[in-house]
Parts: C-alpha cells; structure tokens; sequence
C-alpha cells in the first residue's frame, strides 16, 4: 500500500512540475473525441438528407447549415471566449450539442427524419463548433508553454484532421448503414465523454487584460508580432461587444502577412466547403459508392492529416515554413481538380490524401504564427476574426458549388474550384516574401 500511495504522490508531483505535457494530453483527447463526433455528423447528416429524398440543392443545403455558423456568429464568439472562462465555456458548448441530438435520436426512433429537422440540428452543432474550436485554440497558450506549442498545435491538428475527416467519416458511413439511430446515438456518448475529459486540465484560462499598442486590450507578453501593421498607442480596452468585434477585425487587418493568411485561406476553405458538400453526392450517384466505401474515400483526408501531423516539424527543418505552407495550395488545387476529370475512386481518394496532407501542414503552421504574433487576451477575438474569413467561406463554398453542379454538372463545379485554389500561389509567394521572419 505504501509502495502504491508513493507512486501515486510521485504521479502527482510530475503532473505539477510538468502541466503543459498534462494540459496537451487533456487537449489533444478532447479534440480527437469531439471531431470523432463531428466527423460522424458531416458524414450522416447529408446521408441521411439524401436518404429523404432531397435534392443536390437540399443535400448541400444541410451541409451549408453545418458550416454557415461560422460566417454569422464566429465574431461573437469570439468576444464570448474573450470574456468568460474558456474551459468552462467548452462544458456549456457539449451539453448544447448532447441536448440538439435528443429530437434527432427520437425522430430517428420514429422514422420521422425531415430535411427541415437536419438543417437545424446541423446549424445548432455547427453554432457550437464555433465556441468550442475558437475556446480550444485560445486555451493553448495558457494550457502549454511557449517550448511545447508546436507540438501542442500538430497533434491537435492531427487529430482534428484524424478523427473528423478519417475516423469519423468511415465510422459514419458504418453506422449510417446499420441505422440512423446507431450513427446519433454514438455521436451522443462521444460528446458526452469529451465533457468529462475537460476536467483534467489544470491552470487558469480566463484573459487578463491589459493595454496593448493598437489601442485595444491585450494578454501577458503579447504583441503585433512580425509582419504587424503598427497602431495608434495604447488605449483602454474596449466594453462593448462591438467595440470588441472591431478591435479583433482592426487588428487582423493591420498585420500585413496574417491579413495575407486569412484572405488566402478564404479560398481554401471555400474549396473544402465545395468539396465536402458536392462529394457525398458525387460519390454515390457518379461514382456508385456505398455508404461504406463513401467513408472509406473520405478516411484518405485523416491518412493524409494523420501524416501532416507526425511530419510537420522535421518537414519545417528540412523545407522552411513557407514551402510547407505552399504544399498545402496545391494539395487544395488536387483534391477538387480530380474529381472535375475522372470519377475513379482511387484517384479522388489519392487527392483528397493530398489535400488532408496539406491541410493539416497549414493549419499547425498558420496556428504557431498566430499565437507568437497575436495577444493571449486577443486571441478569441482574433482567431474568431480569421475564421471568419476561412470558415465562413465554407457555406459559401457549399452553396456555389451546389448552384453550379446544377447548372453545368459536378465535374464543372469542381474544377471551377480547382482553378481558384492555383490563383492563390502567386499571392501566398508575394505575402511570405513580406513576412519571411515571422515563417521561420
């Protein structure tokens, strides 16, 4: 018993000394268990609209609710995860999305699933994946030191990409098969036991907020970072939530290479948008696939992810930051120009690997600049802001592509939007040439 309790008090004294290595483990399981449910939700939800009965407009229409959040509320979700206390903030997102899954799962019992019934399940989960994704970024810097960041953000990353695009997806399209109740019924328990994962972490994770240059509020030892575009000298913080939304927006716009990032990435995701949308149809009406093989198409985003993540830092040694960044525009350019040219599932599958790979080597870059460059207390307001940007062009994404498909089929839609991704070298080259201290 004493040799039991020294292990234990030993246990507890490591944990003390070390909380960033405790604090990452805490988060990078709460990411994988959620976007394990998420994955699950983007692959059923528009399943199950096309089970229904819906049109190529209806289907994407219940993938546009999934997304459209982060076009209308991500900037007030930024303020909230400014003001509050972010892990608790995360508490209150999951019992949101346990208690959105209670009129599915009895719909489902009932066999009563509408179109209607989807979108707004889908556009409820999609306002909570704001808060929580913007909560779950800004709690890195106070959960893990500065030393540990880098793989903090590839491992969340990873898993993110893992378990939503790879694991998720393939495990959605299993249960789909098995029953509508199976796939929301599991999406209920993962939820759930991601609740309960939050309270390992340990620290604090409400902002201090402090003056800062460009006349807003900022957190300890932050700045404008390289690239930063100046301001007018210190000022009170702002108390308004609108004032609150102007300072994030003032500040994204003054930093020249994280303004670059965001209008770049704009275009990215409005290619995922488009992608994700069109794809489960495409698959099974011009590609034939089951449900099954739908999902096993889609596990080739997380292969990809799961690799971006493992070789991101020895790739940043080897290659520089910004020829890793640039990899993923044309992984992007890849995963939509080859469906737009043959409907071979081991082809789409090949780039959609790409584009997982690519993705998630932007993603863990972009997120290590961001929290060197950006303020702690600024970071939901911040991170709110750029997700503007990048996921609100999801649903606008989704929506054109679905509006194009019907006018001049998917293979058009889809290269339309391989064809926006490749105009974006050009910018991204001239941007990092202008920020190339801030991409070491």
């Amino acid at each position: 018993m004493a040799d039991a309790s020294a292990v234990l008090e030993g246990g507890r004294i490591r944990a003390a000394r070390d909380p960033g290595r405790r604090n990452t483990a805490v988060l990078v399981g709460f990411t994988a268990v959620t976007n394990l449910a998420d994955g699950v939700l983007k692959m059923a939800l528009p399943l199950l609209a096309a089970r229904a009965g819906g049109s190529a407009a209806q289907v994407t229409g219940v993938a546009l609710a999934i997304s459209l959040p982060w076009l209308l509320v991500a900037l007030h979700a930024g303020v909230l995860v400014d003001r509050v206390d972010r892990r608790r903030l995360l508490w209150v997102v999951n019992v949101l999305r346990l208690l959105v899954l209670v009129p599915l799962l009895a719909a489902a019992a009932g066999g009563g699933l509408s179109i209607g019934l989807l979108a707004a399940a889908g556009a409820a989960v999609g306002v909570a994946d704001v808060v929580a994704s913007t909560a779950a970024t800004a709690l890195v810097p106070a959960a893990v030191p500065p030393a540990g960041r880098d793989r903090a953000n590839a491992w969340m990353a990873g898993a993110e990409t893992v378990f939503s695009e790879f694991a998720g997806p393939f495990a959605g399209g299993l249960l789909v098969a098995l029953g509508a109740g199976y796939a929301l019924g599991a999406t209920w328990a993962a939820y759930a036991a991601a609740a309960l994962v939050l309270v390992l972490l340990v620290g604090r994770f409400r902002a201090v907020l402090v003056p800062y240059e460009d006349g807003g509020a900022a957190g300890d030892g932050g700045g404008t970072g390289a690239g930063g575009g100046g301001g007018d000298g210190p000022g009170p913080a702002a108390t308004t939530v609108n004032g609150q939304i102007a300072e994030g927006l003032r500040y994204l716009w003054r930093h020249r290479l994280l303004r670059s990032l965001a209008l770049i990435l704009t275009v990215l995701s409005g290619t995922w948008g488009a992608w994700l949308a069109l794809i489960p149809l495409y698959a099974t009406r011009d590609m034939g696939l089951t449900p099954g093989q739908y999902g096993a198409l889609l596990s080739a985003l997380g292969i990809g992810g799961l690799l971006g993540a493992v070789a991101v830092t020895r790739l940043n040694r080897l290659l520089g930051r910004r020829r890793v960044m640039l990899a993923d525009l044309f992984g992007t350019a890849a995963m939509a120009a080859v469906p737009a040219l043959t409907a071979d599932a081991r082809a789409v599958a090949a780039a959609a690997f790409l584009g997982g790979l690519g993705g998630t080597l932007w993603t863990v870059n972009s997120r290590t600049v961001i929290q060197r460059a950006v303020p702690d207390a600024m970071l939901g307001r911040f991170s709110s802001a750029i997700r503007m940007f990048a996921w609100g062009a999801m649903p606008l994404g989704a929506g054109l592509v679905g509006l194009l498909a019907e006018l001049a089929g998917a293979r058009a839609a889809f290269g339309f939007f391989a064809v926006a991704s490749v105009l974006t070298v050009p910018f991204f080259l001239r941007a990092a040439a202008r920020g190339a201290d801030a991409l070491r």
